[in-house]
């Protein structure tokens, strides 16, 4: 296994954040002795692409020189590829997926950088999803799967639960990238919907109240075919310059929200009889 490229046409710069994904999807479904040298050589590039603040970028490291906004060469304002938030928590959960241990360097440094980057209200930043909703949902994600950080994904948990909408959805709109005031303000969608619901449930609020509506707003507009419609921008080419409609995100992640649910529910049910004291004896 190469470095994964965002863009098959594109493979000369391979993307740190969906390479820790096809590890995550290789260990979950691969055969050990047919999966490990991909893995490892994904591993080895990865934190190979380290940045000097213990974080990570998607595509190259310390590529952080703001001058280079001001070189009058580029069509639109974004130049550079700092480390942010939602890609080092991809590189967080595939480490945690590989056995890292909570003192490893490369992990302590990605949880110092998540600490720090927090916002007061308990989200994160999300460069490649809009916005806070998605950062907040990848840095839960990672937290929970390297099992540190309960005070970080607690604030976060209570922030989801601040900004749901009434209609039980969730949305954000672009305009948090030139104004942070609207972080987690926007009219209900599918993708953030999942975003959020797949966040609390993985945060341990999968019994909430909150979850139950976001996981019927979703049931209430699933089109009969399956899909979801979306009409809003929910991915992310380059802040304030452009954004992107993509056309899976309405259905992968209301789909995976909806999985967690009934895989959830299946396993409470399996508990129930132990619980009571009325499990069956061999």
């Amino acid at each position: 296994m190469r470095p994964s490229p965002f863009e098959f046409d594109n493979d000369a710069y391979p993307d740190i954040d969906d390479t820790t994904i096809v590890v995550l999807a290789l260990k979950e479904g691969g055969e050990a002795q047919h999966i490990a040298d991909s893995v490892e050589r994904a591993r080895i590039w990865t934190l190979a692409m380290r940045s000097k603040n213990g974080a990570w970028g998607a595509f190259d490291r310390d590529n952080t020189r703001e001058l280079l906004y001001h070189m009058p060469f580029s069509d639109f304002g974004a130049m550079i590829d700092p480390p942010t938030e939602d890609v080092t928590a991809h590189v967080l959960e595939m480490l945690a997926a590989l056995d890292y241990s909570l003192d490893d360097p490369y992990v302590v440094d990605a949880i110092d950088y998540l600490r720090r980057e927090q916002k007061p209200e308990g989200c994160w930043f999300g460069r490649w999803g809009v916005n806070y909703v998605y950062g907040t949902w990848c840095v839960v994600s990672a937290l929970v799967a390297a099992r540190t950080g309960a005070d970080m994904v607690e604030r976060a948990a209570q922030w989801l639960l601040r900004v749901q909408n009434p209609d039980g959805g969730w949305g954000e709109s672009c305009h948090s990238y030139a104004d942070p005031s609207f972080a987690g303000i926007g009219h209900s969608t599918p993708s953030q919907t999942g975003w959020a619901v797949n966040a609390l449930q993985i945060a341990g609020y999968a019994q909430h109240n909150a979850v139950g509506r976001g996981l019927a707003f979703l049931c209430e507009r699933q089109r009969p075919d399956g899909s979801w419609d979306e009409r809003e921008a929910t991915g992310t080419g380059f802040p304030r310059d452009f954004y992107i409609n993509y056309h899976l995100y309405r259905h992968l992640f209301p789909t995976i929200a909806l999985a967690f649910a009934e895989r959830h529910d299946r396993t409470q049910a399996a508990l129930e009889p132990i619980a009571s004291g009325q499990a069956s004896t061999p």
